[in-house]
């Protein structure tokens, strides 16, 4: 048996996130404890009940601030002294970053990565001189904290290959592909689908998942496909990326998209509709579409890392060109018309959900990994 702990950069993510491969650490026989940084006692709650404790350490998920960050990696080092834990798994970019770090110096001997997404800083990265700024700090600090792992989880391999050829982490140092966070099949079941055209996008409201062109697109098709609708599931975020509260007002005020807010469950959205869209630039793999998957939708998704990955083109769902309005338009459009194809795609997402991304299978892989599988 092994002592586990998992630092997080968000609470909840833990549970709907690495719920399922905590339960796993668990049935191995191992002691799991977790670290993220909000005080929060839902999270507390439902960890508590998992038999798994948790601790606070905080930090600014966004933002660079050298003094800041280095109490926070000093922090996780004193929180990680008194655990005294035998394996580190740490995930997001300032987990990673300090806690790999903080383990070793905590006398902590086997510490994992695990990149979820690239986000922002990986994105785009010629567009602005700041973004090209920011990309040169995140991977000045991806290779200072990589420098610590003893083997690191990517989520696809264009990730991996990028991290590879930038020389982010040590070329002596194991790094695995895995397929995203999984998904649990039976928590995200198949529904019978709407008899109309019913179109979801789920996620942050970032201008780098696509949303500008998937509202554009429901725009060019609501005069020719009166009866399709259009929504919108996920919180506004703070992201340089972000789009506004204002712009989202205005396109409801427009009638183009329904606008649902952020949801705890998405499962009663994705219920109500046919074909999920998620028009990314890049992603790790999104959690959304797995889940849209195993509820069996048909996915239209971008040919982009993290993306690609999710969709076999033509049999579950339709890949686009990132950035391209009138390539997401007209895939939209055609499963808009076509019943047949909507629940032929769907069925295909669902076996893909099951014999690819199913939570079980990357679990074990994950702890196999690890040396963690009994």
């Amino acid at each position: 048996m092994s002592k586990i702990v998992v630092i997080a950069g968000h609470a909840e993510s833990l549970i709907r996130f690495r719920g399922d491969l905590l339960d796993s650490m668990r049935a191995n026989g191992h002691e799991v404890a977790a670290i993220a940084p909000e005080d929060d006692d839902s999270v507390r709650k439902r960890l508590a009940e998992k038999g798994i404790p948790y601790h606070v350490v905080p930090v600014s998920r966004t933002g660079v601030n050298p003094w800041a960050d280095l109490r926070y990696l000093l922090r996780l080092r004193r929180c990680l002294l008194k655990i005294k834990p035998d394996v580190v798994l740490a995930y997001t970019i300032k987990p990673v970053v300090y806690g790999l770090p903080a383990a070793r110096l905590a006398g902590v001997k086997r510490c994992y990565a695990l990149i979820t997404g690239l986000g922002y800083a990986f994105t785009e990265v010629e567009a602005s001189f700041s973004r090209r700024l920011l990309n040169r700090i995140a991977s000045t600090l991806y290779r200072f904290g990589l420098h610590f792992a003893s083997g690191v989880f990517f989520q696809n391999p264009d990730d991996r290959q990028l991290f590879k050829e930038q020389k982010l982490f040590n070329a002596a140092t194991p790094a695995w592909v895995i397929n995203g966070s999984g998904i649990n099949t039976d928590r995200f079941p198949v529904t019978p689908l709407p008899a109309f055209p019913s179109f979801l996008f789920v996620g942050r409201l970032l201008r780098d998942k696509g949303l500008v062109e998937y509202v554009e697109a429901a725009r060019s098709l609501k005069p020719t496909h009166p009866q399709a609708t259009f929504h919108l599931v996920g919180p506004l975020d703070s992201n340089p990326s972000g789009i506004n509260a204002d712009t989202v007002a205005s396109w409801v005020k427009e009638g183009i998209v329904n606008y649902h807010g952020p949801v705890s469950d998405v499962r009663p959205y994705l219920a109500e509709c046919n074909v999920f869209v998620l028009p990314s630039y890049r992603e790790g793999t999104s959690r959304s579409v797995l889940e849209a998957m195993s509820c069996g939708r048909a996915i239209i998704t971008t040919d982009a890392p993290g993306c690609r990955e999710t969709v076999e083109d033509g049999l579950s769902g339709i890949l686009v060109k990132p950035r391209s309005t009138n390539d997401l338009a007209d895939a939209m459009a055609r499963l808009s018309d076509s019943k047949e194809l909507r629940e032929q795609m769907g069925r295909v997402s669902r076996e893909l959900a099951e014999s690819k991304y199913d939570v079980h299978r990357v679990n074990t892989a994950t702890l196999e990994a690890m040396s963690l599988k009994s």
